[in-house]
């Protein structure tokens, strides 16, 4: 007799028809929703979105809410007929939502028209802010062509290397800990609840724990960087063991993923989908063409705007001989010293055996005879010069 009359009142709840309102919000518009209606009203906000066009690739149009308690349920939908399904749906069926994903700020398609109904018995205050460019979305279409360019030297890069394997074993770390900590609890509630529940509370406790990092962070700060430093150290310590990936079949993977991330980066930082798969396309145009398409525009450039050469005074000409000329000595010098040069062979070849070894331990390679007769011919002939110059002035 309970039991009918608990289903009485349940098929006379969902009976009741609640009223409901639609209304299509613009660019800073705010509307403030209330309880003075019993029972409350559902209410619906839309946004019609504009035509797709190449000046809003980063447009970014979100509904702020502003909630007392929190204590609300969200609709999402395509149209207001969609949305009041969803929610029918919602109440006539036996579906306890215990742990439902609320956001305060829900992003809609600024090209299409989306609906969003809420559901609540408090006050509350909606308003649609449109950015008509949204720099992170700019910002991440750069880091896409950027990790999509860079790939190839990351691949190969030990401090990338380096990074990825830290990053990697602290992230691990985090999961084996979870693991270990979900080993201590029994299994046969767990079970129990997740098939009560299914998902939602998976869900919950997910944004339960998303919630909480904050607080977290805050509260046991020391503890954090603690076990961050340690685990850092350590896969600091495996990384360095196993040394940098050398194998080329590895670098390719490497890179492929890279590009990917790239390439999936770029596609998400606009909700103009034709505009991201374009600028996909005309990066892996410009990836893949052949450099000899490219030198030849450049060579006709240089060929129909030569560059101006600006000629080098005396005394630049002067330190540039003598800096190129160490140089070379000392290439020569390091040469000589190397196990690809055969000293023995080449010193049997030589005259003066000694003047090699003393070059190449570091003294000069000019004598001090030498050094004398290239002074004194430079002496004489500047003054064979300044007599022509006299002469000529007397003439």
């Amino acid at each position: 007799m309970h039991f009918i009359t608990f289903v009485l009142l349940v098929l006379s709840a969902g009976s009741t028809c609640k009223a409901f309102q639609v209304h299509y919000l613009h660019q800073g518009e705010k509307y403030s929703a209330g309880t003075q209606r019993v029972p409350p009203e559902f209410h619906i906000f839309c946004y019609v979105g504009k035509p797709k066009y190449l000046i809003h690739i980063w447009q970014s149009v979100i509904l702020q809410v502003d909630h007392i308690s929190g204590d609300y349920t969200q609709f999402e939908g395509t149209s207001p007929d969609v949305v009041l399904e969803e929610f029918n749906a919602n109440r006539y069926s036996w579906n306890f939502n215990l742990f439902t994903n609320k956001q305060k700020q829900m992003h809609l398609d600024p090209f299409n028209k989306s609906c969003i109904g809420i559901d609540s018995r408090d006050n509350y205050t909606v308003t649609l802010n449109v950015i008509r460019i949204d720099y992170w979305k700019f910002l991440l279409l750069l880091g896409g062509i950027t990790l999509f360019l860079s790939a190839s030297k990351l691949s190969r890069n030990t401090l990338f290397y380096y990074i990825c394997g830290i990053s990697l074993g602290i992230c691990t770390s985090f999961l084996i800990l979870i693991y270990l900590i979900s080993r201590l609890f029994p299994r046969k509630p767990i079970m129990y609840g997740v098939a009560a529940f299914g998902w939602s509370i998976g869900i919950y406790l997910i944004q339960l724990l998303w919630d909480n990092v904050r607080v977290i962070l805050l509260n046991y700060k020391i503890y954090v960087i603690w076990y961050t430093l340690i685990t850092g150290f350590l896969s600091f310590i495996i990384c360095y063991r196993w040394g940098p990936i050398e194998n080329e079949r590895s670098r390719n993977l490497i890179r492929w993923a890279l590009q990917g991330v790239g390439l999936i980066a770029m596609f998400f930082s606009t909700q103009f989908q034709e505009a991201a798969m374009g600028q996909i396309i005309a990066l892996l145009l410009f990836h893949n063409v052949p450099s000899t398409w490219l030198s030849k525009p450049k060579t006709y450039w240089k060929k129909r705007f030569p560059p101006k050469i600006k000629p080098i005074t005396n005394d630049e000409y002067y330190e540039q001989g003598v800096r190129e000329t160490a140089k070379a000595l000392d290439d020569l010098r390091k040469y000589c010293s190397s196990p690809e040069c055969k000293q023995w062979q080449v010193a049997m070849k030589l005259k003066d055996v000694k003047r090699f070894a003393s070059f190449i331990e570091g003294n000069s390679h000019l004598s001090d005879e030498e050094i004398l007769e290239y002074e004194t011919s430079i002496h004489t002939t500047d003054l064979t010069d300044d007599e022509s110059e006299y002469t000529d002035e007397e003439q």
